[in-house]
């Protein structure tokens, strides 16, 4: 299995919609050797899902209300094949992980932290379109 970990800030917006939606793209290109989480670089451990992301997932068919954050830390890199990261400052918060198992998702995904519903649907449809592209470079080559 190749794991994928999420990561953003406060792993209550982006980086939960990011692994929710992942979860769907990799069932619907049939990616069945990879697995994700996702992380926040400063989350408050525990914390659900903020209620605009749980909404912004549910319309792409993706269910994130049992979701609590989870912090980054170190130990994770030994077992995750991918970092994908919403922001160059994530990557940042990597440390020495090398750079060949770290993407940038989207060239960047905006924090819609504090913003409005349609806020939320933005980042959603930013999101979606980024994992897909992501999802089809790991599809078998023939």
């Amino acid at each position: 299995m190749k794991k994928v970990l999420f990561i953003c800030t406060g792993n209550v917006c982006r980086s939960p919609m990011a692994e929710g939606m992942f979860r769907m793209l990799l069932k619907k290109y049939k990616l069945e050797d990879y697995v994700c989480e996702s992380v926040g670089t400063n989350a408050l451990v525990g914390d659900k899902a903020q209620p605009n992301a749980v909404t912004a997932a549910a319309e792409y068919g993706v269910d994130i209300t049992a979701h609590r954050a989870r912090d980054y830390d170190p130990y994770m890199a030994e077992d995750t094949d991918m970092f994908v990261c919403m922001s160059a400052q994530h990557i940042l918060r990597l440390g020495d992980v090398p750079g060949e198992k770290v993407r940038l998702l989207g060239g960047g995904i905006k924090d819609p932290y504090g913003g409005d519903l349609n806020t939320y649907r933005v980042c959603a449809a930013n999101i979606i379109q980024a994992l897909d592209d992501l999802a089809k470079t790991l599809l078998p080559q023939d």
